[in-house]
């Protein structure tokens, strides 16, 4: 089974690679974190590995319904024509997709004018990588995705020989609530349940081995056909990969089966939302955690950081300063703040604790956990989150407060005798704060990004805004 994920390509032997290929796919990520891409000539893919190949610039110029943003940005233009970019092709990437007769799979990067797009999210996230190496250190990550499986209806009903695709036409003519999930009930870690849908449910697990997905868990959890995924930690820019992967697979494998796979943070009114929490750590060149204090501070000024390194306790400061101006990044949708509510297993204020899931940030660390294992889980992202986007904001905010050695700002959330600040509670308030002169985003993120960033959103904003919702047809047709 492993076999797919074990050649290894550089730029010496992929021709050799792909011998006895004559074809090959090739994709880049565009800013809503979905896979934009292309079947090329096997001979054209390989004359592009030196100096790259044209990709239209509206790939950052346009909504995930390929719906143009109204306001002008210098890095991607109407004005003058949406002009290439120059896609290049991400060797170390390689994978081959098992679904799809084993073609050959690379990632992208994007450069314009010998210079990377600002809002490429690769990129953005291995320059913060290459930074943190010159230091001598890595950044590690996990996350785990929660999604709601529903199953695809077709135009006339649910059956087994219509068009598996036809979502679209089947809720133009019904309303979402006609969705049946893929199986009923709630019942997390359950034993029993994926035998309902075990062939779907396996192949998950067995896929992402092959196309280099790797999952460290896997099981049912707390709402209808809800799965969650926690992909096995790997450095932090290969994570952000495998996150766009893992959905890019599990979407594909639903179309074989029949199944609509959900990653909106909350598909459902009355039932918890989709997570994707982060889990992030810093190791030395060594491998060796550095989060990790060698021997016990009782001289700390709480309890639960006594385990925690300096260089922890810098990076946690990091993130709680920064995260509030950050948050379009780690929640980047209308949906996103629906499942940011109380009560669901989602944090809506500004807060930590060792071992504390009700906080925005749980500190994983001794005497709990394993030194090794030190880390921060970042429980704000739904499973709608731009992986590189998000992973890029929670570094960048980390380290920031390693280089100017910021001091915890609260005590742990069950110490507090005061109201946690509150996060942002829906877009256009997080944007607000994002794209203000002063926000942190502007000193972690260059402008020319946090300004597309923010005309993407407020896209997004505006269409919600001009939309009527099934809610207000009903309560507002007869009586106003």
């Amino acid at each position: 089974m492993g076999e797919l994920a074990a050649e290894i390509p550089t730029r010496d032997n992929i021709y050799k690679i792909l011998a006895a290929d004559h074809k090959v796919k090739a994709a880049g990520v565009d800013c809503d974190g979905i896979l934009r891409g292309k079947i090329m000539d096997k001979d054209k893919f390989l004359s592009s590995l030196e100096h790259g190949f044209g990709f239209s610039s509206v790939l950052f110029g346009w909504d995930m319904h390929d719906v143009l943003f109204k306001t002008e940005q210098s890095s991607t233009s109407v004005l003058e024509g949406f002009g290439d970019f120059t896609a290049i092709p991400d060797v170390s990437s390689f994978r081959r997709i098992p679904w799809e007769d084993n073609i050959p799979f690379f990632l992208l990067r994007f450069e314009s004018h010998d210079s990377p797009v600002p809002a490429d999210g690769r990129t953005i996230l291995r320059s913060f990588c290459q930074e943190l190496g010159k230091h001598g250190f890595k950044s590690m990550a996990g996350v785990e995705l929660e999604f709601m499986n529903f199953q695809t209806p077709t135009e006339n009903g649910y059956t087994n020989n219509g068009d598996p695709r036809d979502l679209t036409s089947f809720l133009d003519k019904n309303a979402p609530s006609s969705l049946r999930y893929l199986t009923s009930g709630i019942f997390t870690y359950s034993s029993i349940r994926p035998l309902a849908t075990k062939t779907y449910f396996h192949q998950i697990f067995d896929k992402c081995v092959q196309f280099r997905t790797n999952l460290e868990s896997w099981h049912t959890e707390a709402a209808p056909g809800v799965f969650e995924a926690a992909l096995k930690m790997s450095e932090i820019d290969e994570m952000a990969d495998r996150v766009t992967l893992f959905k890019f697979l599990v979407k594909s494998l639903g179309i074989e089966h029949h199944v609509t796979p959900c990653f909106m943070a909350k598909p459902v009114y009355g039932q918890c939302g989709n997570s994707g929490h982060i889990h992030i750590s810093l190791t030395d060149s060594t491998g060796k955690n550095v989060f990790a204090r060698k021997t016990p501070d009782k001289n700390a000024k709480w309890k639960d950081i006594e385990e925690l390194s300096d260089i922890g306790r810098y990076f946690l400061a990091g993130l709680l300063t920064a995260i509030p101006d950050l948050m379009p990044l780690l929640a980047p949708t209308i949906n996103s703040y629906k499942r940011l509510i109380e009560n669901y297993w989602a944090p809506t204020t500004l807060g930590w604790g060792l071992e504390d899931r009700n906080s925005a940030i749980r500190l994983i660390a001794p005497p709990v956990s394993k030194p090794g294992a030190t880390r921060f889980e970042i429980r704000i992202p739904g499973a709608d989150l731009h992986p590189h986007y998000a992973l890029a904001a929670l570094l960048g905010a980390g380290w920031r407060g390693v280089q100017k050695k910021l001091e915890i700002p609260v005590p742990p959330t069950l110490l507090r005798k005061d109201k946690p600040e509150s996060l942002s509670n829906t877009l256009d308030v997080a944007v607000a704060r994002f794209k203000a002169p002063g926000s942190i985003a502007r000193e972690i993120f260059s402008d020319e990004f946090v300004d597309l960033f923010s005309s993407s959103r407020e896209h997004e904003i505006r269409l919600y805004k001009e939309a009527v919702t099934d809610w207000e047809f009903k309560r507002y047709i007869e009586t106003v």
